[in-house]
């Protein structure tokens, strides 16, 4: 029987699919309203959590609070993730000596997946194993579908969240409005 999360994802994905065929697209939700402004009201990233990187080692998601966070929820199968890849790759490289680092937490790929999809998309940055890790979904989403992308800011608040395809420009304002 499926579960009631399940069914509401299945929902969601629905209307995200038909909102980005019928060119409406999902814009980020934004507290502050502006892409670049986090509302001082915004919620904390719940961030009190260990994850597997694909060497195996701990990576605590705590550790990163005082950087600007962009946190990517993706999967290997996803066709936006992969749109979405590159730039991240892109914002890495580019602001990374700013304090700002990109995590992506894989939901539902095993290490041996994995593997072979970094290197062939040359990922820059920290990919974590996120399967069977849906206390951390639940914690930093809910994540109804993927790509679902949150930017942090460096005092771990949720500035900005984009569910599906976000326009590379889109997560640019976000970030440097947080820089």
């Amino acid at each position: 029987m499926m579960s009631k999360r399940w069914i509401l994802a299945a929902a969601a994905a629905v209307g995200l699919a038909a909102a980005t065929i019928n060119g409406v697209g999902v814009p980020g939700e934004s507290p502050g309203g502006a892409a670049g402004v986090c509302d001082p009201n915004a919620k904390p990233a719940n961030l009190n959590f260990t994850l597997k990187d694909l060497g195996g080692k701990d990576v605590k998601l705590s550790s990163y609070k005082g950087q600007v966070i962009l946190l990517n929820f993706w999967a290997t199968w996803c066709g936006p993730c992969k749109i979405e890849i590159p730039w991240f790759n892109e914002f890495q490289q580019k602001y990374k000596d700013k304090g700002f680092v990109v995590l992506g937490i894989s939901a539902d790929d095993t290490v041996e997946q994995l593997k072979p999809f970094v290197a062939e998309y040359k990922m820059s940055y920290p990919v974590l194993v996120g399967k069977g890790r849906e206390d951390v979904q639940e914690a930093l989403g809910p994540v109804w579908g993927l790509p679902t992308t949150l930017i942090i800011s460096r005092d771990g608040k949720v500035c900005h969240k984009h569910m599906g395809l976000a326009k590379k420009a889109e997560f640019e304002k976000g970030i440097l409005g947080l820089l």
